[in-house]
């Protein structure tokens, strides 16, 4: 902390600075250097301070004194225009290394303010920052201000040079105001706090910049580079809908002027990239490591088309681990990052820790229940539906598409029904199915053309049987007609075997529905449905709602280092080239497929209740906890995210309620009006006009809104991302790509599903070199970092002064606990089959906290991985 020192006269305010310089300077870090070479290196980084005798203590005044000044600014006492009385410019002082209340890497300076009655009650400050670099304001707090006690201000935000803003940077005190509740002398402030984060739309944002502004996907593409390498626009027509993400201003591509050109490094308001968090560094250092060192060498080492020969190939990955050359592993091991995903034994081996799924059986994995019990409890748990129709329908415009009509008949399902005719199970509520059809059919004839990639289109019908399992009765593997689309598709069912070459197709078509799954879950279930969506909330919420806003400081949490991972995967992952479109099926029709998906996406079905109602998982029921009664009890992430669902529903209105007290207030409140205004019509404007958009005219409206939104963020999230590789770590369970049809009978290939299943499989499924990229790659996305904040949990104890909201808040967080008792007890009830399986795994993914690493439990607040 820094001390600020005014004059003699009157009251002096005690206060507290914590920040973080840039890298981490490392106060903490440059531990072997002598005295003198510590505050070297500091004035080198910082142009400061120069001659300064002494240790660490000393460097550090040295650095930031007479750099930084603050002035403080009146939230009861106005000048001669009616703003807010702005102090006495005041600069840092003295370093406070051993403060016990400090983070990790934080550091501490004193305040000293001058201060008399005249200047009246501080409500925010201004600070300048006169360094050459940067630094990370953690907080500021206030100590001893007469009649009024400590003023807390939670900052977490990067200050650079004053130079470098067009208006002083200013934080407010951790105070709660409605727009029109603000005290007269803060309005003007709080007005001009988010025209600077708007910004006027214009020019390319520099990395100092805070502005939040929406712009379509088209920095996908690199068309200078490669033709091969062009990507259509999404978002901003009916073609190629998409939601909005943060503009970067950057110049056109010269081919394509409505493309943006790539970058090595994307633009993110500054406040949105925590730089200075283990898990940003982590993933971000990891993501890029892998796209421009791994991957390549991966393909180097074991050429484009290599395979496993059998499926102790596979479990090697994790026992013996796989030799490298001498060369690719030099490659790879100096990455500091990919040291704590790979594990070496000094030599050329490679070891990946071992997938969930085969922990405790090698070969569950291939059993039909746990084949059925991954879409309740597995990675992508939210798609299965209910059948109501039979034979299934296709939802595609016939007019283009032709008759997409499932081509499975009752006969194919009834001599697996126990004796039930299919009429008697579809009454029951006892069949369901996986429906990848209409999502693939329409790309299908696109991918097959690619060299990599063969498959069908696939559907999935099942039967839960009287001890609550699901039995697979039949999987529908369609292809585009060979005369065209407006043919319909050519389809084949194929139906459980456990002998002869019928029990290696029926493992395979497993495979080409598995793949559908993986591809629909990565760029869908993930992707699409919680990464994109939330981001032009984030861009809104900023835009719109002060941070003296209660909806502020509800949803920002919610939306940590979003902005940051999205960009991180636009320039790596999902990019044109990248390692999505190297590692799935779809290839360089990806993201265009998740588009095609976004057109049929809806707000308020995002809520889990309403999700599955509509995918008639569960019907309405007034006497049923939570409205509603399960159609399979035992649905482990519909069961688990109920009770995290209801526990948010409750936190949310309980704290909207106290500020908002009819549904006028709601209509009233102008900031918040703006915020939802922009963020349907801006951040989804290509879905704007549809009619399921809640009005925000009620306090019901605005909690429900509120909720939907934590949800997706949240435990959505969770849902589908720390299971990727728990159960798709081991390739085997969740191939990401297929490479070639059913063989005919009579050829040799065919001759291979008796002879040698394991080849038959191997040779179908993803290559190594893709399963390599794809296991390295989903083992950082689902790990947790060290300083992950998890649902019900708060970075900082200070994020409001009002004590009513924070009695709410560990409301919240202990039925949170409550909760992660009843998840842990079902996980023990053996008479609820689907929570461990065949494969004896726990459904641990929705338990609210985790620690560090691979865990396959946790909910953190937001999506920052």
């Amino acid at each position: 902390m820094f001390g600020i020192l005014g004059g003699n006269k009157g009251h002096k305010i005690k206060g507290t600075v914590v920040l973080m310089s840039k890298n981490v300077l490392d106060f903490n870090e440059i531990v072997s250097t002598t005295q003198g070479g510590l505050v070297g290196a500091a004035t080198g980084i910082f142009g400061a301070a120069t001659g300064i005798v002494g240790g660490v203590v000393d460097g550090a005044t040295a650095i930031f004194s007479r750099n930084i000044a603050i002035q403080l600014i009146s939230a009861t006492k106005t000048d001669g225009l009616g703003n807010g009385k702005v102090g006495k410019q005041t600069y840092l002082e003295k370093h406070l290394p051993s403060l016990p209340t400090l983070g990790d890497r934080q550091d501490a300076f004193s305040v000293y303010f001058e201060w008399d009655n005249d200047f009246g009650i501080p409500g925010a400050f201004y600070i300048k920052n006169f360094m050459q670099s940067e630094f990370f304001l953690v907080s500021v707090t206030l100590e001893d201000i007469p009649n009024h006690g400590t003023i807390h201000f939670v900052c977490n935000s990067w200050v650079y040079n004053a130079k470098s803003y067009k208006r002083d940077r200013i934080f407010f005190a951790n105070k709660t105001y409605l727009p029109n509740e603000t005290p007269t002398p803060l309005v003007k402030y709080r007005k001009e706090e988010l025209e600077n984060l708007r910004g006027d739309g214009k020019g390319e944002r520099k990395e100092y910049d805070r502005i939040y502004d929406y712009d379509v996907y088209n920095d996908l593409g690199n068309p200078d580079k490669s033709n091969d390498l062009a990507r259509p626009v999404l978002g901003g027509s009916s073609a190629y809908p998409y939601p909005r993400r943060g503009r970067t201003g950057r110049k056109p591509t010269t081919k394509d002027p409505k493309s943006e050109s790539p970058s090595s490094s994307t633009y993110i308001p500054r406040d949105e990239n925590f730089g200075h968090l283990k898990s940003s560094d982590f993933l971000t250092y990891g993501i890029k490591s892998i796209a421009q060192t791994v991957l390549p060498t991966f393909q180097s080492a074991f050429g484009l088309n290599a395979e496993f020969d059998r499926f102790d190939d596979v479990r090697g990955l994790f026992e013996g681990g796989i030799h490298l050359p001498t060369d690719a592993l030099s490659k790879i091991s100096p990455l500091p990052v990919l040291k704590e995903i790979f594990r070496t034994d000094g030599e050329q081996v490679l070891k990946f820790p071992p997938p969930h799924v085969i922990k405790v059986s090698k070969s569950a994995w291939m059993t039909d229940e746990e084949f059925g019990r991954e879409m309740l409890a597995g990675v992508n748990p939210c798609l299965i539906e209910c059948l109501q129709v039979f034979p299934p329908k296709s939802k595609l415009d016939p007019t283009v598409y032709g008759d997409q009509t499932s081509t499975i008949t009752k006969e194919h399902l009834e001599i697996n029904l126990g004796g039930l005719s299919v009429e008697q199970a579809l009454s029951g509520n006892r069949l369901f199915i996986l429906d990848h059809h209409d999502a693939f059919i329409a790309y299908l004839r696109k991918i097959n053309d690619l060299p990599t990639a063969k498959s069908y289109a696939t559907r999935t019908i099942l039967f839960l049987k009287d001890d609550g399992t699901l039995k697979p009765l039949a999987i529908e593997l369609s292809l585009p007609h060979p005369r065209g689309d407006e043919f319909g598709a050519v389809s084949r069912v194929v139906l459980p075997a456990d002998q002869g070459a019928e029990s290696t197709i029926w493992l395979i078509a497993k495979a080409y529905v598995v793949v559908n799954d993986s591809c629909y879950h990565q760029l869908m279930s993930h992707w699409l449905n919680t990464h994109a969506v939330i981001e032009p909330f984030v861009i809104a919420t900023n835009r719109h709602l002060s941070v003296l806003h209660p909806i502020y400081k509800l949803l920002l949490p919610h939306y940590r280092d979003t902005m940051n991972i999205n960009g991180l995967a636009r320039q790596s992952l999902i990019n044109a080239g990248g390692i999505i479109e190297q590692s799935f099926l779809p290839g360089p029709f990806a993201v265009e497929m998740s588009s095609a998906v976004y057109k049929g996406w809806v707000f308020t079905d995002q809520a889990l209740p309403a999700d599955l109602i509509k995918r008639g998982m569960a019907v309405e029921d007034p006497s049923s906890p939570y409205g509603l009664r399960l159609v399979i009890d035992d649905y482990p992430y519909a069961v688990d995210g109920l009770e995290i669902w209801s526990a948010i529903q409750t936190w949310v209105k309980d704290y909207v309620s106290l500020y908002y007290a009819t549904d006028d207030a709601v209509k009233k409140d102008s900031e918040l009006q703006a915020w939802w205004k922009e963020a349907v019509e801006k951040g989804h404007g290509d879905l704007k006009d549809k009619p399921w958009w809640p009005k925000l005219n009620t306090l019901q409206d605005l909690i429900h809104i509120c909720c939907i939104i934590i949800w997706t963020a949240s435990a959505l999230h969770a849902a589908v991302n720390f299971g990727q590789y728990p159960y798709g770590g081991f390739i085997l369970n969740r191939p990401t790509l297929t490479r070639r049809l059913l063989p005919e009978p009579g050829t040799k290939e065919y001759g291979e599903l008796t002879s040698n299943h394991q080849k038959a499989y191997l040779r179908t499924i993803t290559g190594k070199t893709e399963a390599l990229v794809d296991l390295t790659v989903i083992e950082i996305l689902s790990r947790h970092a060290s300083d992950e904040v998890y649902l019900g949990q708060r970075d900082n104890p200070n994020w409001t002064d009002d004590t009513k909201a924070i009695q709410a808040f560990k409301k919240f967080g202990n039925k949170l606990k409550e909760i992660e008792d009843k998840i842990s007890g079902r996980n023990k009830n053996s008479s609820l089959r689907n929570r461990n399986g065949p494969a004896q795994m726990p459904y641990t993914v929705l338990l609210p906290t985790s620690g560090e690493g691979l865990t396959f439990r946790g909910i953190p607040n937001s999506i920052s991985i």
